[in-house]
């Protein structure tokens, strides 16, 4: 009988942050039998997996927000792009697509299966410790599907496990969106069964759980509710599974003040449902892409003015430091009213001042994660990534009683009520009474918009609403929804004969 390998080289690499397992030979390796004995064994597995998806978070906030109206701005300081400006501007290509071999999600996806394979069955661990690894695996899987889903819309499923190490060339054609959105949604049902009762949130809030489940069955729900004719129906179990969570977890809610919700000394607060943890001396933000891509250099931020101290930028105060190659639009400071928190902890302007000293608006960087304090002046950006979080949850109950023709003001003002704090007054700020409130779908979107910048978001809340709201808010060419999606690198089309480039990044002359 053949004698299949699990190559544990996998766990160690993930566990020190390497992205280049595909391109490691495995210096050891132990059969199967060897393996999958005790809950150390599953447990050491399924934290690799929740390591690989850490390594993975920069590109899921690629994929779900720099598309959108939050980029386009040139860089501060005019920092080469590196073609960053493709993004905003939707100029991608198979030659230059920005994110290869499809996020290399299904190198995880593949560590799922495996886990999945080895616990359905096994009697070497308790039936509960067991549900909950299955609980996490198929929600993890069906979470990786989404991305792909609404990136590339048909790829490859995979359910069983590769034993081989070139996972990536699967040589097999893409399955239908309707197949993959199916996929999801019975990986999320047989996630919820294994869950069952079990609602507890491991580590801080920083290994998938139940609650991340239900969140992403009211996104996935959402989804096809507007874009897949799900309707009502796909709308009433979005609804159901966010007022599941609020029923069965009581001790989830907004932060009484917006930035504490990402502070580094606060990691796993009650906002949290679901982060990815980053740590001191351990593991930075995006392994180090949010300081590389989106923050200023202090030889140039040393120039322009804080226009809150009216002062040429502290460097020594003002220590998050980087490389902006990505820019933030500057009118999307315009968007966040004075009153609103929310402006002050999400963005910061960069000014000049005119011959007459007035100051003029040069650039914007994100002022979200703000980091910790290291040794002397130094600021390590060790912030968690947020996937869920509790306003998350309230918006997106807004939009789900939205759609079935209810009333969605309590959602969207607790929202607005913690962002105004003090300066909050219903009749001014509150739903409906601001004048984007007579289209719920604006007001939500602009929500939206303001709470969950730098969180992945915006370019998927856009797509899930609709192509019309894309053409309208984005640089996305008018009418081509095609170019919606990503396309597919020419190495992957290479080394998969089977797949068909997305529909609208065909080279020309091509068939």
């Amino acid at each position: 009988m053949k004698n299949r390998y699990l190559y544990l080289t996998f766990i160690a690499f993930l566990l020190l942050g390497s992205c280049d397992w595909l391109d490691t030979t495995p210096v050891s390796s132990i059969s199967d039998k060897q393996y999958w004995q005790t809950d150390d064994q599953y447990d050491a597995f399924m934290m690799g997996i929740h390591a690989r998806f850490r390594d993975h978070s920069y590109t899921f906030f690629v994929l779900g927000e720099t598309r959108s109206d939050v980029f386009g701005d040139p860089p501060i300081g005019g920092t080469s792009s590196q073609d960053l400006e493709r993004l905003p501007f939707n100029t991608m290509n198979e030659e230059t697509p920005l994110v290869s071999n499809y996020g290399s999600f299904y190198e995880n996806i593949n560590q799922i299966n495996l886990i999945i394979d080895k616990a359905i069955e096994t009697t070497a661990i308790s039936e509960a410790k067991r549900d909950y690894y299955l609980g996490q695996a198929y929600g993890l899987r069906a979470y990786y599907y989404f991305h792909l889903l609404r990136s590339w819309g048909s790829v490859i499923i995979t359910t069983t496990p590769t034993y081989s190490l070139d996972v990536s060339n699967l040589a097999k054609p893409a399955s239908s969106e309707v197949d993959v959105m199916k996929q999801i949604k019975e990986d999320l049902d047989a996630s919820l069964k294994r869950f069952g009762t079990d609602y507890t949130i491991k580590d801080q809030k920083s290994q998938w759980s139940k609650a991340a489940s239900l969140m992403l069955q009211a996104e996935v729900y959402l989804w096809s509710s507007r874009q897949m004719n799900g309707g009502t129906n796909d709308a009433m179990i979005a609804k159901n599974a966010l007022t599941d969570i609020q029923n069965n977890i009581s001790d989830l809610g907004l932060m009484d003040n917006f930035v504490d919700a990402f502070a580094y000394g606060l990691k796993g607060n009650k906002e949290i449902l679901f982060a990815v943890r980053n740590k001191l001396n351990e593991t930075s933000l995006w392994n180090g892409n949010f300081g590389g891509n989106f923050l200023p250099h202090s030889n140039g931020l040393n120039t322009y003015y804080d226009i809150a101290t009216g002062e040429l930028f502290d460097i020594v105060k003002e220590n998050r430091f980087g490389l902006v190659r990505l820019g933030i639009r500057n009118a999307n400071l315009d968007r966040y009213d004075d009153a609103d928190s929310r402006k002050q902890g999400t963005l910061k302007g960069v000014y000049n001042k005119d011959e007459n000293g007035n100051f003029v608006l040069v650039g914007v960087f994100t002022y979200k994660y703000q980091g910790i304090q290291d040794v002397g002046d130094s600021r390590s950006l060790n912030d968690d990534y947020p996937i869920y979080r509790y306003a998350d949850l309230l918006l997106l109950l807004a939009e789900a009683k939205s759609l079935l023709g209810e009333d969605p003001s309590k959602e969207i003002n607790e929202v607005r009520m913690r962002a105004y704090g003090k300066n909050y007054k219903e009749s001014v700020y509150g739903y409906p009474h601001q004048a984007i409130d007579s289209d719920v779908n604006e007001a939500i979107l602009e929500e939206r918009f303001k709470e969950f910048i730098m969180e992945g978001k915006r370019w998927y809340d856009l797509r899930r609403f609709g192509s019309q709201y894309v053409f309208k808010y984005t640089w996305a060419e008018k009418g081509n929804e095609q170019k919606l999606l990503w396309p597919i690198d020419r190495t992957t089309l290479t080394n998969n004969t089977a797949l068909k480039q997305t529909l609208g990044y065909e080279p020309a002359g091509s068939k």
